[in-house]
C-alpha cells in the first residue's frame, strides 16, 4: 500500500521556537495514531500538514502531494475535524455543514445533498434543523465530524474526538471511526492522548514528546511480537519456589512486600506478588503442580499481553536521556 503521509526530516518552527524537529516516518496504515503528552507537537503537525503552519525544515507528502508546493490538493483531499469549536452558533447545522462542504469545492446543491447525508449518518438526522449554539456537547462533536466527511475525503485527520464525551457517546463516536475505516474508501489519522481510544481504532501509532518522533509502531506486529504476562499473587512461595518457576520456561521476578520468615521456617505463609514473563512452552498445568510440590496458595492469577500502554511508557521511558 503506498504511504498515506511521508514525513522527510520535517521540522516547524514558531515564534523563534523549534516546536518540531526531524520528524521522519512513512505511515500507510488505514487507522494511524498520533499520541504524546500534552505539549508534545502533535496538534502543530497535523495543522502543518495542512499548510497552516509553515515548515522550516524538511518536508512531508500527504496522499502523495508536497506540502510545500501542493497545498490546496491535500485540502481538497482532506476532513479535518479540529479539537476546538469551529461553529457559528447561529447557524443551523445543515447550513454550516453546506457552507463547509461548499468551501471544500463541491456546488451548492451537492453540498446540501452532502449534508444532510453526513449528519443523517453521524446520528443528527433529527437535529440538523436546531441552531448549533444549543447542541449538547457529544452533539457538537458529531456535528465537527459531518462536516469533516460530507465532501467524501479520502483522508479524515480527527483531532481529540472522543474529548469531554460521556463513556456512551465515546462508544458512539469510537464505533463511527471503526466503521469508516473497515466501510469506506478512507484513512483516518487519529491525534489523542488518549491510548483506550488509539489502540481500540488504530493499526499504527506515531508517538510524538517534545517535538521529537520518540516510537513508530505497527499495532498488529506489535501484538504479534508481545510479551505474555502472568502476575501472582500467593501466600507462601521462598526463592526456591521461583527457582522452580523459572524452569518451566518463564522469567520470574519477586515484585511485591516479602517478609522474610525466620530462620529455620519451612513453612513461611507471607504473602508474595510475582512476575512472570512466559515463553512459548509454558504449560499453566505445570505452574499449578509447582505449588502443590511447595505447599504455595495461589491466591489470584491475573493473564495479559504488552498493551499500547506498555508501549508509550516504555518509549516515554526511554526518551528521558535524549538530548
Amino acid at each position: 500500500m503506498p504511504p498515506i503521509i511521508e514525513l522527510e526530516g520535517l521540522g516547524v518552527t514558531l515564534g523563534g521556537r523549534r516546536i518540531l524537529e526531524g520528524l521522519n516516518c512513512s505511515l500507510s496504515g488505514r487507522a494511524i495514531g498520533l499520541l504524546g503528552p500534552n505539549g508534545a507537537g502533535k496538534s502543530t503537525l497535523i495543522n502543518t500538514l495542512l499548510g497552516f503552519y509553515p515548515v522550516a525544515a524538511g518536508t512531508a507528502r500527504v496522499l502523495g502531494h508536497n506540502i510545500r508546493t501542493e497545498i490546496k490538493q491535500i485540502r481538497a483531499l482532506a476532513g479535518y475535524m479540529p479539537e476546538s469549536e469551529c461553529f457559528i452558533a447561529q447557524m443551523t447545522a445543515v447550513r454550516f455543514v453546506r457552507l463547509m462542504t461548499e468551501l471544500s469545492g463541491l456546488p451548492s446543491e451537492a453540498a446540501l445533498e452532502r449534508a444532510h447525508e453526513a449528519l443523517f449518518y453521524v446520528g443528527l438526522g433529527e437535529a440538523r434543523y436546531r441552531l448549533l449554539g444549543t447542541y449538547s456537547l457529544g452533539m457538537k462533536q458529531l456535528a465537527k465530524l459531518a462536516q469533516a466527511i460530507a465532501h467524501g475525503p479520502r483522508l479524515l485527520i480527527l483531532d481529540e474526538p472522543t474529548n469531554g464525551l460521556d463513556p456512551p457517546a465515546r462508544q458512539r463516536m469510537i464505533r463511527l471511526i471503526r466503521e469508516m475505516r473497515d466501510s469506506r474508501d478512507l484513512h483516518i489519522l487519529l491525534c489523542s492522548h488518549l491510548l483506550r481510544d488509539v489502540e481500540e481504532t488504530c493499526e499504527e501509532v506515531l508517538i510524538l514528546k517534545d517535538g521529537h518522533q520518540v516510537h513508530y509502531a505497527n499495532l498488529e506486529e506489535e501484538r504479534r511480537a508481545n510479551r505474555r504476562f502472568l502476575e501472582l499473587e500467593t501466600l507462601g512461595g521462598n526463592g526456591a519456589f521461583a527457582e522452580a518457576v523459572e524452569r518451566l520456561d518463564c522469567e520470574c521476578a519477586i515484585t511485591g512486600s516479602v517478609f522474610s520468615a525466620p530462620p529455620g521456617n519451612h513453612t513461611d505463609r507471607s504473602p508474595r506478588r510475582f512476575k512472570l514473563v512466559l515463553g512459548q512452552d509454558f504449560a499453566l498445568q505445570d505452574l499449578y503442580r509447582l505449588a502443590e510440590e511447595h505447599g504455595v496458595q495461589i491466591r489470584r492469577l491475573n493473564y495479559r499481553r504488552d498493551s499500547l500502554e506498555d508501549i508509550f511508557l516504555k518509549a516515554m521511558e526511554n526518551s528521558n536521556g535524549r538530548p
